[in-house]
């Protein structure tokens, strides 16, 4: 602990420093290159633990809950699965900056252990558009994605000064964690645009790069790419992630389509999003794409719990009832396999036993 207290501060001290540098460029491709062939294939989940209904219900002192992580971690890792998808929140730190930092500390030291590194996403435009600290609202029944929140959400069209904070929590993460192998990536921005943003992410999504590129982070930066109509966001995405990074839930014919389009940027390919069981996107039928192309794989979603994820985007159910096919998930809360076939193809492609 009191190391890890003694790097916060020197962290703190360096996010300073740092806030004046000239942000550093876009990674050669040949960096980038060279970076993604010294890890093996990258394979996992979207990571929320069942007991959280969004993202501040997992890190808040008051419900993080590291028996539970350390346990579903574990699940992931007996299936072969070596990272995960973690997404943070501003408000987690704003309330508590120093605790939640510690969090993130004791976070990846359960992954470690496991096995797992840990790609972070820090800004989100999905789902609810407010958000508040303290007790979280229980999930609404049968409905994907009740509770989750965007990050910043509307506030920063009606307060300029977030602005300011968005960027110390940024840097200060960053800085604080610039270093740590155990962090594959730097995930920017999850899907700017969505909840009909459209153009109106591209202030936020082009400062984000420039924070995190005025801060010493080794890792990769990168914002994935989710829907072909957002031209202008694409472009500049694709044009200053260091890696290319992307959403995809359709069938293998229109993955492979969607690889093949990015190809041309020559960087490694990193798919953040995929599996959505009655869209016919797959384990049986997109993880082996995906090995196949040399193109790391984190589906959406690993144990089943507050989030919902089993029911579709667009299909709620009011009575709560199982729907005959899950929409995400692996696991049900016990460890067990919502279908043990997936299971075998997944260990089938990762070695494990």
């Amino acid at each position: 602990m009191k190391v890890f207290l003694t790097a916060l501060l020197s962290a703190t001290m360096a996010t300073v420093a740092f806030a004046q540098e000239t942000p550093r460029e876009i990674w050669s491709k040949k960096k980038a290159a060279k970076w993604y062939k010294q890890h093996a294939w990258q394979r996992g989940s979207n990571f929320i633990p069942s007991y959280a209904i969004n993202q501040l219900e997992m890190w808040q002192a008051e419900t993080f809950d590291t028996a539970a992580i350390n346990r579903e971690l574990g699940y992931a890792a007996g299936i072969g699965m070596n990272s995960m998808r973690v997404f943070l929140h501003h408000a987690a730190w704003e309330q508590d900056a120093e605790g939640f930092k510690q969090r993130i500390n004791n976070y990846l030291d359960i992954s470690d252990r496991n096995g797992i590194s840990t790609m972070f996403v820090l800004f989100d435009d999905c789902w609810n558009n407010t958000y508040a600290t303290g007790t979280q609202p229980a999930p609404k029944t049968g409905i994907h994605n009740s509770g989750w929140l965007q990050d910043p959400g509307i506030r920063r069209e009606t307060s300029p000064a977030l602005t300011d904070t968005l960027e110390r929590y940024v840097k200060d993460i960053l800085t604080t964690f610039a270093t740590d192998k155990r962090i594959l990536l730097w995930d920017l921005y999850n899907e700017p645009g969505n909840s009909k943003y459209g153009n109106k992410s591209m202030d936020l999504l082009q400062k984000v790069f420039r924070w995190a590129r005025q801060t010493p982070a080794e890792q990769p930066l990168s914002a994935g790419v989710w829907s072909k109509d957002l031209t202008d966001l694409n472009v500049y995405q694709l044009n200053n992630s260091d890696v290319i990074t992307y959403h995809n839930y359709a069938d293998e014919k229109e993955h492979q389509q969607a690889i093949d389009s990015l190809r041309k940027y020559e960087r490694p390919l990193i798919c953040t999003e995929y599996m959505a069981r009655t869209r016919n996107s797959l384990f049986q039928n997109i993880m082996p794409l995906l090995k196949k192309e040399k193109v790391a794989a984190y589906n959406w979603g690993l144990v089943s719990g507050k989030t919902n994820t089993i029911y579709a985007w667009d299909t709620p159910m009011r009575d709560g009832g199982e729907p005959a096919i899950w929409f995400h998930d692996i696991f049900r809360q016990d460890g067990t396999p919502y279908k043990p076939e997936e299971v075998t193809v997944i260990k089938s492609l990762t070695g494990a036993q």
